[in-house]
């Protein structure tokens, strides 16, 4: 017998059962769908949205305390994100909005946040995904809050003071940045990518590229873009855009930390129900007197009521020279009683308190 005959016939059981197995998981997985779509009509018919980030959450952390291995949770998670996505799918059509083109970091977070069995709606602002999201016209938006590296992305902040939009979910997505073009890097005059790009490859650039010009663009893929077109211009991306736009990489991982990870946020029109347990993070702006001592006062009662502030960004309130607000994110969901108590004394010193959203607080 030979080699190969032997092997087929080793193989051969484990293939059989394979295929059975294949066949159980198929008639499963049709009967889960069966019954998730149900459960959408129903909440259609009682004005319950189909994306709901805290059932979702409670699912993935229910499958991933059961798994024995040896398959990882994260793989397990992203099975169960497809999952979910193709039962969406086949109750409505969720559009989301995100900020374009294809192959951004923010389409990558999407894609993580709602399944590749949703429509996808790229945009080339911050601002035009709130207005699609505002208007209708998308059912959510996703959109970069905050690099470990770079801090706040400015014109989300702004965006979320203005706007009646909740915050609904959040996303954690590790950045590798690139750098891609189509020429030598001995021949590049300009890089393009977006601000929060540049700024976490700084020093890289620096010590690499330090006569070439630093050009801000829309977006990381829109950079990518541009390199594609235009002789001695280089892109600072994702490799996913370099792939979508068939160009190559020079040189990989060039962002300054080794542990690059931006934070994004889920925007919407619906509200996110508590986990509870210290499962829930809720975001707020508030304004505060001008006076000494106003912003110990302001955060004194979340000390006094054992509530975890895990951030706190100031802001130009773009209302006056030198006026702040200041974005607050605080461990609990706006029903806890506890933060009920804390914003409502928070109304009774500051102009302004306005609660942003609550959610989830998943970091994978």
């Amino acid at each position: 017998m030979s080699n190969l005959t032997e092997l087929s016939q080793k193989l051969k059981p484990h293939r059989e059962a394979i295929d059975n197995i294949d066949r159980d998981l198929l008639r499963l997985l049709n009967e889960r769908v069966k019954h998730a779509a149900k459960i959408g009509s129903l909440k259609h018919a009682a004005g319950s949205d189909y994306f709901d980030p805290a059932r979702e959450s409670e699912v993935l952390e229910r499958i991933q305390s059961m798994n024995t291995g040896p398959i990882s949770k994260q793989a397990l998670r992203s099975i169960y994100r497809e999952i979910i996505s193709a039962s969406i799918g086949l109750e409505k059509q969720l559009l989301i909005a995100y900020l374009g083109p294809p192959a951004t970091f923010t389409h990558q977070a999407a894609l993580k946040s709602f399944g590749g069995s949703l429509r996808y709606l790229p945009m080339r602002t911050i601002a035009d995904v709130f207005v699609e999201v505002e208007r209708g016209s998308a059912d959510y938006g996703v959109i970069p809050i905050e690099n470990s590296t770079e801090g706040a992305v400015f014109h989300s902040l702004d965006r979320l003071v203005e706007s009646d939009l909740k915050i609904v979910a959040q996303q954690y997505l590790p950045i590798e940045h690139c750098l891609i073009a189509r020429c030598p890097m001995e021949s590049i005059r300009e890089v393009h990518s977006k601000d929060q790009a540049l700024g976490q490859c700084r020093n890289w650039l620096r010590s690499h590229l330090p006569e070439v010009a630093l050009v801000d663009n829309h977006s990381t893929a829109g950079a990518v873009e541009k390199a594609r077109d235009n002789e001695g211009i280089a892109a600072i991306a994702s490799s996913l855009a370099a792939e979508l736009y068939d160009l190559p990489i020079l040189v990989r991982g060039i962002q300054d930390a080794s542990e690059n990870v931006t934070r994004f946020l889920t925007i919407g029109k619906t509200v996110s129900r508590p986990l509870g347990g210290g499962r829930d993070k809720t975001s707020l702006v508030i304004s505060i007197n001008d006076r000494p001592g106003a912003l110990q006062d302001a955060l004194r009662p979340f000390s006094d009521l054992g509530l975890n502030l895990t951030k706190i960004e100031s802001r130009p309130s773009r209302r006056k020279a030198w006026d702040y607000v200041f974005f607050i994110d605080v461990i609990g969901h706006y029903d806890d009683p506890a933060l009920k108590q804390a914003i409502n004394l928070l109304r009774d010193s500051c102009p302004m308190v306005k609660w942003l959203g609550s959610y989830p607080n998943v970091e994978s």
